[in-house]
């Protein structure tokens, strides 16, 4: 009896440090819950499939590459932050992918690595990604990194999916106009998924297209610096659901500041595919505050764009509401550029390029507002000190006042982000300079 007592002694000390092992092999799947154990830096390129996890925060250090052929994978409520001195950026190459779904309860969150408090706009580069979807630039090179080629032939094309991510304190210039964004696309696929992003401090632009047919929903431009959604090079996705919220007293020095920004090409040419992006459903406001003389549109469609934009309400003091320049001018007057359901209010001029005749026809359902008491919103809906209410009070005219939107919308024929939910709450955040996100040292 002694002799088998010891042999299970023996037998069970032996599975209790296989087990002890097998939980520390680092090769294994993650724990369910797992401990921090402190920040990874990454540098250079992922050549193969590669997952970080919820229990590691990484910093990203210089241009840290996806590369063809292999898949990052980042589990919900990662933290990964950019590196302030080598302006860390994560750029997805084409035929690479990004798999970040987080969810309502855990945002991916992609933020600088500055201190909670001592944190600003263009702290670090940015997200990239870059597929094989057409664009009309020959030889396409992202800006800022100025190296990596984008564009293709594939409409279909996936770079993966971002689901419930927050990108904050990013977009930097690396060169003169030639800045990496908060979240820039270069000829992204349709079959890439993007829903529920949250672009917060960018440097530059909040959300960049150059091309492709990506679409994307419940997309979130926060203090940014320059423009919010900026499309280029022959960009044809659809976006819908967007909040856009400005702090009066922050504007781009080197230009001026738009909601909406848009061009075919930098030239003006009528080079294919056009940029004929469709975008539904957006809220634009500034803060209430001083307006840095900076502040130009609410819609700045130019060099030939083709934009869309149906049931949006665009109330800040900007200059000038819908701005049309160059060809774009008759193409709007033949129809190829489109403004339906389009509320505007607070602008010093409401229109530039574009007769308000044809804007106020019965069939676009445009309407110029006076007052911000008119459009019945919440007194939050523009705050920057405490978080946005978005949602319009019971008999506001945005409720009811949009048309019909076309095939591939979900059908929201209201005016504005938002109906009757909030579909930035839990996830979104609009404090993030006071968030602690040093849980691993």
């Amino acid at each position: 009896m002694k002799k088998v007592t010891n042999l299970i002694k023996v037998f069970i000390f032996g599975a209790l440090v296989a087990g002890f092992t097998a939980c520390n092999d680092k090769g294994t799947d993650p724990d369910p819950d797992p401990t921090p154990t402190g920040p990874s830096t990454i540098s250079g390129s992922i050549t193969t499939n590669t997952t970080w996890t919820a229990g590691n925060q990484y910093i990203l250090s210089g241009f840290v590459y996806v590369e063809d052929g292999a898949t990052l994978t980042i589990e919900p409520g990662t933290i990964i932050k950019g590196e302030k001195s080598s302006k860390g950026s994560l750029i997805v190459k084409r035929g690479g992918k990004i798999i970040a779904n987080g969810t309502v309860d855990k945002p991916i969150v992609f933020t600088s690595n500055q201190a909670k408090g001592q944190r600003a706009a263009g702290d670090w580069g940015g997200l990239v990604l870059l597929g094989k979807a057409p664009v009309n630039k020959a030889d396409a090179r992202i800006e800022g990194e100025n190296i990596s080629e984008f564009g293709g032939t594939d409409p279909a094309d996936n770079s993966g999916s971002l689901k419930y991510v927050r990108i904050e304190f990013a977009g930097i210039a690396f060169e003169t106009d030639k800045e990496i964004n908060g979240l820039t696309f270069g000829g992204v696929g349709s079959g890439t998924t993007v829903d529920y992003v949250q672009v917060s401090y960018s440097g530059d632009d909040s959300y960049e297209w150059f091309g492709g047919t990506v679409n994307a929903k419940h997309l979130i431009a926060y203090r940014g610096l320059d423009d919010d959604f900026d499309t280029d090079n022959g960009y044809s996705g659809m976006v819908q659901y967007g909040l856009i919220i400005r702090d009066p007293a922050v504007a781009d020095q080197a230009g001026d500041s738009n909601a909406f920004e848009s061009d075919n090409d930098a030239t003006g040419t009528e080079a294919m595919p056009k940029t004929a992006a469709k975008f539904a459903n957006v809220t634009a406001t500034i803060a209430p505050g001083t307006l840095d003389s900076k502040y130009n549109t609410a819609l700045r469609l130019r060099r030939s764009s083709e934009l869309k934009v149906y049931n949006s309400v665009f109330s800040a003091p900007y200059k000038i509401g819908v701005l049309l320049q160059n060809a774009s001018v008759d193409n709007y007057k033949s129809g190829k550029l489109v403004l339906q359901g389009i509320a505007l209010q607070g602008a010093t001029k409401m229109f530039d390029g574009v007769d308000e005749t044809l804007f106020n026809t019965a069939a676009n359902k445009n309407k110029v507002y006076t007052s911000v008491a008119d459009l019945m919103l919440d007194s939050n809906f523009n705050s920057i000190s405490v978080r946005p209410v978005g949602i319009p009070k019971a008999g506001s005219p945005l409720l009811t006042g949009g048309v019909t939107l076309p095939s591939g919308f979900e059908a929201a024929p209201y005016i504005g982000a938002f109906n009757t939910t909030d579909w930035t709450a839990t996830w979104a955040n609009f404090d993030p300079q006071n968030t602690d996100y040093d849980t691993a040292k």
